[in-house]
């Protein structure tokens, strides 16, 4: 700071050793940081800063020189211009569901695009929210045909719902709906049931059959029979010997 004249300065002083021993070592402090960030700040500020704007000229040489790995909508459009033009989804970028496809544009037979068919990726999009617009097709998850992936029921480029109910759903439509929210679900109907073709055409007179030994439900569910993972395992001669399965466990929906 300048002063005109010796006396300003030393009346300055004086104010100055007025103030509270804090507020003076304070604003001694605040002074030493701006003038080191004064001294600093031409050391820190990049050459070619401020030659466009408010910005670095170098950094757009640095943007493209970062390999790129997405590839864009319209090198898929090359050869799979057929898969884009379908459905719902054809406004998707393939790269949302597929990942990054540049090496495989540029190597097709090295490099091939990734097939998303774990149940979590879908409901990213389609898992139910009140805030989703209306009509926009949402489900929730886990009572929505919970064993099942997503693309064995709907084709991922044209993801419309079958038109007309087939197979045993059409007649035995709430059984159909209680399975699909077992872990039962993807159990085919006649993994239990046998049904003759008469039963399509005459069903009261053709009945199916149904399991009547506990060893059925052991073939999943007896102590080391199943290696998949979840599936409940039970000791089948010590477990309630004098009761067949369903008379505790209803079979379409045996968590109840």
């Amino acid at each position: 700071m300048r002063f005109k004249n010796p006396l300003e300065g030393i009346h300055f002083m004086n104010w100055f050793s007025n103030w509270p021993e804090q507020i003076r070592r304070l604003s001694l402090v605040i002074i030493l940081i701006v003038g080191a960030f004064l001294v600093i700040r031409p050391m820190l500020v990049p050459d070619d800063f401020g030659e466009y704007g408010h910005f670095r000229s170098g950094a757009m040489d640095n943007a493209v020189a970062i390999p790129s790995h997405f590839a864009g909508k319209a090198a898929c459009n090359e050869c799979h211009d057929d898969m884009l033009a379908l459905g719902y989804h054809k406004s998707l970028s393939c790269e949302v569901c597929h990942g990054p496809l540049a090496q495989h544009t540029e190597a097709p037979d090295e490099y091939s695009p990734q097939f998303p068919d774990e149940r979590s990726f879908c409901p990213t999009c389609h898992e139910y929210l009140k805030s989703r617009p209306t009509g926009f097709p949402q489900v929730v998850s886990q009572s929505h045909n919970p064993t099942k992936p997503c693309i064995s029921c709907h084709d991922p480029h044209n993801p419309v719902p079958p038109e007309s109910i087939q197979g045993c759903a059409a007649c035995h439509g709430e059984i159909a709906t209680t399975k699909s929210l077992s872990h039962h679900a993807g159990i085919e109907c006649g993994f239990c049931h046998i049904a003759q073709p008469e039963h399509m055409v005459s069903p009261h007179s053709a009945l199916p059959s149904k399991p009547d030994k506990r060893e059925f439900c052991g073939q999943c569910h007896a102590a080391g029979r199943s290696k998949q993972a979840g599936i409940p395992q039970i000791d089948l001669q010590n477990h309630e010997p004098r009761y067949t399965c369903w008379q505790c466990h209803y079979p379409h929906l045996p968590e109840l």
